[in-house]
């Protein structure tokens, strides 16, 4: 299979897994405080890492230990609690949506920091991506309090960590595989991990004995192998085999999985959700379109 085709095969994929996320994100507080989650999510998709990439490590030369440092906090740790602490106030559905918006912020920061220009059609792409994503939230997604309005923020902050960390992952890291960078950024960050869970109360025995938390542990378990561990691989390796722009395009279609999921959990879906989904998809194929 050529790369034109591997990277579409790998959008789609990781569109499908990071737009579960969000209601596994959703059924995981029920059980976990937002510290516990976001640090039990790294930890478990540390464990999983190293145990089949550890060997791999060895592809890591000495001076890119600091770029795959930075790449881990930016692109993982942080967000799993920005995240977490997010959905404490604001519908998971909106937090998808919201994350839409690292294509756009990585054009920005791609010009501003990284002195990369895109084209036309990339520019293009990604407004229409965020017209979709915007016609979502005002057709069915609805926050409770105008006090909620501040938590989106935080998934804002956590999408400019994504769009600055996949540049990162191009400019410094492109050379290394995909197995390795992901391996790599969780053996540093299991430390940091493990002291959070300590400090929040995770590994007592009142907690860990309680029916909630063993449940949630079950939702996070399958979030991390699947939507941090493995999603993080297909994602490193998607960034290298494409642009960030076409890479970040992914999080156009994680909405479309998250609605999905919010009807199964008895959230309602009209046409309206069904037209923003079609120009969302438009969006992605217009920002990996080349201009004529």
């Amino acid at each position: 299979m050529s790369s034109q085709q591997l990277k579409w095969v790998y959008l789609v994929s990781l569109s499908l897994v990071w737009g579960s996320s969000f209601i596994l994100i959703k059924k995981g507080l029920l059980g976990l405080t937002p510290l516990q989650l976001g640090a039990l999510r790294t930890f478990m998709a540390g464990i999983f890492l190293l145990l089949i990439g550890f060997k791999s490590l060895k592809n890591i030369e000495k001076h890119q230990w600091k770029w795959i440092a930075v790449s881990a906090f930016l692109g993982t740790f942080f967000p799993a609690f920005l995240f977490a602490f997010a959905e404490l106030k604001i519908n998971s559905a909106i937090v998808s949506i919201l994350n839409s918006t690292v294509p756009i912020l990585s054009i920005v920061f791609g010009f501003i920091i990284f002195r990369i220009k895109s084209t036309q059609n990339q520019i293009i792409g990604v407004i229409i991506g965020l017209i979709g994503s915007v016609l979502l939230i005002s057709s069915g997604a609805k926050m409770d309090s105008p006090e909620d309005l501040l938590y989106a923020f935080l998934p804002l902050l956590a999408t400019t960590m994504y769009a600055i960390n996949v540049h990162i992952i191009k400019r410094h890291l492109q050379e290394i595989p995909a197995l390795s960078i992901t391996t790599g950024c969780f053996s540093i960050l299991m430390i940091p991990a493990t002291l959070v869970l300590f400090f929040a109360d995770f590994f007592t025995a009142e907690n860990l004995n309680d029916s909630s938390t063993q449940t949630a542990i079950g939702y996070i378990a399958i979030l991390s192998v699947v939507g941090t561990g493995i999603a993080k691989i297909l994602f490193n390796r998607l960034v290298q085999i494409s642009n960030p722009v076409f890479s970040t395009s992914v999080t156009y279609l994680i909405p479309v999985v998250a609605f999905t999921w919010g009807i199964l959990d008895g959230e309602k879906f009209g046409i309206m959700q069904v037209v923003s989904g079609a120009i969302i998809l438009f969006g992605v194929y217009m920002s990996n379109r080349k201009n004529k």
